[in-house]
């Protein structure tokens, strides 16, 4: 399993990967992993600022749906037009094409709170 040391991890199984004031966001390989395959995502807050903690959108895959949640207080700016057709990604990259939405960070504050490499490692009891 692999835990990338240059991501910020959320307790709820996101990443988040900050380029200044912008980021990019995806489910970590653990989520993947326990999720299954992953047939649709679906993200409606494109263009809209989202709290976080709040929703952002959802991956349905074939045993269930699960929420994402928002790592960082943030405008979402761009969703991964590639899971339209290939969903499959976020199984097979989830750290690279597997991404999900890009951002605009709108409190970085909120990255204080989120976890190292390690300290998520712990979380999952890696």
């Amino acid at each position: 399993m692999n835990f990338p040391e240059n991501l910020k991890y959320s307790n709820d199984h996101e990443w988040i990967r900050v380029d200044g004031k912008t980021a990019l966001i995806g489910i970590t390989d653990f989520a993947q992993s326990e999720l299954g395959e992953i047939v649709y995502v679906d993200i409606t807050t494109e263009g809209e600022s989202v709290k976080q903690g709040d929703v952002f959108g959802s991956v349905e895959a074939v045993k269930t749906v699960s929420e994402l949640f928002m790592p960082v207080s943030a405008k979402v700016l761009e969703v991964n037009t590639q899971l339209e057709d290939k969903p499959e990604l976020i199984n097979e990259d989830p750290y690279g094409e597997g991404w999900i939405i890009k951002v605009e960070i709108e409190d970085e504050s909120g990255l204080a709170e989120l976890l190292s490499a390690a300290d998520y490692k712990n979380l999952i009891g890696k």
